[in-house]
């Protein structure tokens, strides 16, 4: 089974996903997905992602090994993320996660088949969520302020709820409390898990 997390950003994802990755209990594997972003303070190559130039992932896509894409066009420049057939994923015998959005999920699923992919929708309040994203950025050794308003203001048309009725998410965990949040979507795991 393939585990996709997704939410607005600053919902979470990445906090909740760590720790469901360090929980024994679930026995996930990790799907390093890549992108032609920069690396953010802290961001280890292999481990958050894999990072890679426009060059190498066009190499890629002719060869056939993208399985989903998505491009937004930040005040940067245009930033890919994608996931790819490297041959590190055996989801007949294996249980994995992934941080994904409503288009990846659907790619993801469209791939390897409604049974094998189950999305785990987080929500967060949108002021809250705000406030975590200003958070997260002033952190940044250089904080990028307008793409962080852009994010924000996009997740609201990618993830309004006519997009989640039409992909059949109907569960979603609210991430108020973080442990209760994890707790929730553990349980669903474990009762869906191969």
């Amino acid at each position: 089974m393939l585990y996709v997390i997704m939410g607005k950003s600053s919902s979470g994802k990445d906090t909740i996903y760590r720790k469901l990755m360090e929980d024994n209990e679930l026995k996930l594997n990790k799907i390093i997905t890549y992108t032609t972003r920069p690396a953010r303070a802290g961001e280890v190559e292999g481990n958050e992602y894999h990072f890679v130039d426009e060059a190498k992932m066009n190499e890629m896509d002719i060869n056939g090994k993208i399985i989903e894409k998505r491009a937004y066009d930040t005040v940067y420049g245009v930033w890919n993320y994608f996931t790819a057939d490297d041959e590190n994923v055996k989801i007949d015998r294996n249980n994995y996660m992934v941080i994904g959005t409503l288009d990846s999920y659907e790619q993801l699923r469209a791939y390897y088949g409604e049974k094998k992919v189950m999305p785990i929708y987080i929500e967060v309040e949108d002021g809250e969520r705000l406030a975590r994203a200003l958070e997260r950025e002033r952190e940044q050794d250089e904080p990028k302020y307008s793409e962080m308003c852009r994010r924000y203001l996009a997740d609201e048309q990618d993830f309004n709820a006519e997009r989640l009725e039409k992909l059949g998410i109907k569960r979603k965990y609210f991430n108020n409390d973080i442990q209760q949040c994890m707790s929730q979507i553990k349980e669903q795991i474990l009762m869906t898990s191969d």
